[in-house]
């Protein structure tokens, strides 16, 4: 199992994939990327000014073409239309610098779209804000079959460094979830996604800070059983999701879908131009997600980002998953994990390999088996069923 390389360079290769496994459609993604092949051999950050214009006029396309089937009372085909409208815009908008010019207005139609989709196509979906200490946290609710006369459990799914809780959604693991009797909350927390682009809240290293809020909202929620609360993230969620189970006590299990125990080192090896990044104009990025003023700054905002010592906490069940061959995290620091989580009564750790696929960073290559494995994890440690 590999990844989709059309391009020269990783870094736009790894957007096509994460667009190929969210939804979009192959044709328009060919579309897409042959008039601009030529513009990626000049590296990752060169060309995407051209990345951005020809995957924007694909979503511009899209919402038009959806406007015309929503005209003629076609709603669920709009629905279709407007979701890979966003997809092909909140890719387009990720590509770019921070500053550059279109960017805000980009994310603004992209979201428009998703929210439109949300209402056309009656999206088991619900856009809920999570009060902070400072602003509040964008999320998206997913509701499990009969959660509204049985109260049952709940996942708490966490951004890394560069997605966004559309993108979330759209691994479709809380679709798997909700299969499993689970319901899902898919957050922008703050350095992520609404969070950081609207509200400007940079990334707290102490992630149990905002997902305590979270436990505290869906405790008031209905359809939660409160005991049965779990926690997962993607990517840099592979830091955020452990911190948050070793400190909030009222989560009940936890997992990674990749492994990120040691970012800060991460860091030095980056410098080293060691390993891939995740994203163009990539110091840029993580400055403005951090809210440093320069890389020293940064350097010292990103030193709590290291588990080390703070494993043994955890006393749920916690799975570990990782990609045999991530370019950009070493699977050495999946073993890091599963090694210190010395008080879980169910501690696992699975490494992708060929033999099924999700080898590459978060599963770039196939989402599937993540996808499976972390829903029936969560239906095992929280109570919802796997069969």
């Amino acid at each position: 199992m590999a990844l989709f390389e059309y391009f020269p360079n990783y870094i736009w290769n790894l957007s096509v994939a994460i667009a190929m496994e969210s939804g979009g459609q192959i044709g328009e993604i060919i579309d897409m990327v042959k008039p601009i092949r030529d513009a990626a051999a000049n590296g990752a950050d060169a060309g995407t000014p051209q990345f951005m214009k020809a995957w924007a006029a694909m979503g511009d396309k899209l919402l038009e073409l959806a406007g015309e089937d929503e005209a003629r009372g076609r709603a669920f085909s709009a629905s279709n239309k407007l979701e890979r409208a966003a997809l092909y815009l909140f890719t387009a908008e990720r590509m770019q610098g921070h500053g550059a010019p279109g960017r805000q207005e980009t994310y603004a139609r992209a979201r428009a779209a998703f929210d439109r989709s949300t209402t056309l196509g009656k999206l088991n979906r619900e856009r809920v804000e999570i009060p902070l200490e400072t602003g509040t946290m964008p999320a998206l609710f997913t509701r499990a079959p009969g959660s509204d006369t049985s109260p049952g459990p709940v996942v708490v799914f966490c951004n890394g460094l560069d997605s966004c809780k559309e993108l979330l959604y759209w691994t479709r693991l809380p679709e798997e979830l909700a299969r499993r009797g689970i319901s899902t909350l898919c957050v922008d927390q703050p350095g992520s996604g609404e969070a950081l682009r609207l509200q400007g809240l940079p990334v707290d290293p102490h992630s149990e800070s905002w997902a305590s809020r979270a436990v505290d909202w869906l405790e008031r929620q209905s359809e939660v059983d409160p005991k049965a609360i779990g926690m997962t993230g993607i990517s840099l969620g592979g830091h955020f999701a452990p911190r948050a189970v070793a400190y909030e006590p009222r989560f009940a299990s936890g997992a990674v879908w990749g492994a990120n125990h040691n970012w800060r080192e991460v860091q030095d090896k980056r410098m080293a131009r060691e390993g891939e990044n995740p994203v163009p104009h990539y110091w840029a990025h993580v400055h403005w997600a951090f809210g440093a003023k320069d890389q020293d700054d940064f350097l010292a905002r990103s030193q709590a980002m290291n588990l080390n010592g703070h494993m043994e906490r955890i006393t749920v069940p916690f799975l570990v998953t990782h990609g045999a061959n991530d370019r950009q995290i070493s699977p050495a620091y999946a073993d890091d994990l599963y090694d210190q989580l010395v008080n879980s009564p169910r501690r696992e750790k699975v490494i992708f390999t060929d033999r099924e696929g999700g080898v590459e960073h978060v599963g770039a290559d196939n989402m599937a088996y993540g996808r499976d494995l972390l829903s029936d994890w969560f239906a095992e440690t929280l109570g919802g069923r796997a069969a």
